[in-house]
């Protein structure tokens, strides 16, 4: 398997109740490594920008404030299949379909408020990481 790198943000619910490092101690506890990382408060329209492959769905204005509600941590992890291995310590989308142990299943307060977001695919990933981080800000 490649080394490769993903974007993953921990969401609003998330850093409001305090959980940045029980949520990247699930990653690094996987063999992720966080590259990059940093805590920013997203408005509604760099969310809006971020999530536009949403913009059509019925979901996408709710998306976008809840995404501005709260900070945010933006991060690069990296290591071998990471898009795929974050995905699987991410868990279902639905907590209430996500396996144990999984930051879903174990944080996430709702579908909408599932506190982790991740790239599904190399090609999102660096799209994503290019959204928030310059090169000289990954430092793997």
């Amino acid at each position: 398997m490649a080394v490769e790198r993903t974007l993953s943000i921990i969401k609003p619910d998330a850093t409001k109740r305090n959980l940045t490092g029980k949520i990247n101690a699930k990653f690094e506890d996987a063999g992720l490594r966080i590259v990059a990382q940093k805590r920013i408060k997203l408005t509604k329209e760099q969310a809006g920008v971020f999530y536009e492959v949403h913009k059509e769905r019925p979901f996408y204005d709710e998306l976008c404030a809840f995404m501005a509600s709260e900070p945010v941590v933006v991060q690069v992890l990296e290591g071998e299949g990471a898009i795929a291995k974050n995905r699987e310590v991410m868990g279902a989308t639905n907590p209430a379909d996500a396996a144990p142990g999984t930051v879903r299943a174990e944080f996430a307060e709702s579908v909408g408020e599932n506190s982790v977001h991740g790239s599904d695919a190399p090609e999102t990933a660096a799209a994503e990481i290019a959204y928030f981080f310059s090169g000289l800000e990954l430092v793997g």
